[in-house]
């Protein structure tokens, strides 16, 4: 016998299906919600349309005309831009709401809540936390910022996804200054990490043991506890985030704190890094974590 659902079965859209967007959309429709799916690339929205309560519109505005509330989650600014563009969100009937979830910049951030207010559509940034491999299991995080009343509305979504939310307040910038700012603090975990690593390896130490040792207590936290065995037994696949969207948040970082009038003394080590993992044809390819082998290959033999 299968169980039923806690939730209304309600109608949600969902607009990208990379590897985060597909499990967030696999974990709304496992917790009873109908979905109308959209991705640039068919495949993936005809795979998802496979599922029960899950069907594929030829667009985006098809998405929007569907589902009173629309959530997001694309690459990067440039995408959200050219996906949410003026002509689609003049095509929305009344009431609808865009929940976006990418990590993009405050001051795109900005720029799309005006756009959507131009046409009458309601629009939160709620970035998440968290790597794809738990999009499915509602344990991510999500910072919301926008209208207050434009966020209750978006929350039946957002609290199935996330196993907390947190209401920033009405500026749309401030979901997208919190998810940079934790992604800049998990750039410098990962370079930490790896330099510790490299350093116990350079003394004999099984980097698996240090590991241990170091998240017991004094690192305990999820980005210490996940990456640190990654980077100790070099285990970078399957990609939970990809090397290039390591860079690419880095240069948000960088672009948010020069307009806040912030320094980052780390950040330009940490570009420098990123940008010779990424001249690798081998390490473009891994996790984002295997920034820390540039580290290895440079101990000196």
């Amino acid at each position: 016998m299968t169980s039923t659902p806690v939730r209304e079965r309600s109608t949600l859209g969902f607009v990208g299906l990379g590897a985060m967007g597909a499990a967030m959309a696999g974990r709304l429709l496992d917790e009873g919600f109908e979905l109308v799916v959209w991705n640039r690339s068919p495949r993936p929205a005809e795979l998802l349309a496979e599922r029960d309560g899950a069907t594929r519109a030829e667009s985006v505005a098809e998405v929007l005309e569907r589902a009173a509330v629309v959530h997001s989650m694309l690459s990067d600014d440039a995408v959200v831009l050219a996906t949410f563009t003026d002509a689609v969100l003049a095509s929305a009937p009344s009431g609808r709401l865009h929940v976006n979830h990418a990590t993009i910049s405050p001051a795109t951030a900005a720029e799309l809540a005006e756009r959507h207010d131009r046409h009458g559509v309601g629009y939160v940034t709620a970035p998440v936390l968290g790597r794809s491999t738990i999009a499915g299991t509602g344990a991510l995080l999500v910072v919301a910022s926008g209208d207050d009343a434009a966020i209750t509305s978006a929350l039946p979504g957002m609290e199935c996804l996330g196993a907390r939310v947190w209401n920033l307040g009405s500026d749309p910038r401030l979901g997208a200054v919190v998810k940079i700012a934790v992604n800049y603090s998990i750039l410098n975990a990962l370079q930490s990490i790896a330099e510790s690593v490299t350093l116990v390896e350079a003394g004999g130490i099984d980097p698996s043991t240090f590991i241990e040792i170091l998240t017991h207590t004094a690192f305990s936290g999820s980005a210490h506890k996940g990456y640190g065995p990654i980077i100790a037994e070099q285990r970078y696949q399957p990609v939970g985030f990809a090397m290039a969207l390591g860079l690419k948040d880095l240069g948000i970082a960088e672009e948010t704190a020069a307009g806040l009038g912030v320094e980052l003394p780390v950040a330009p080590v940490l570009r420098e890094l990123f940008t010779e993992a990424l001249a690798d044809p081998e390490l473009a390819q891994l996790d984002w974590s295997a920034v820390a082998e540039v580290t290895r290959r440079r101990r000196r033999a």
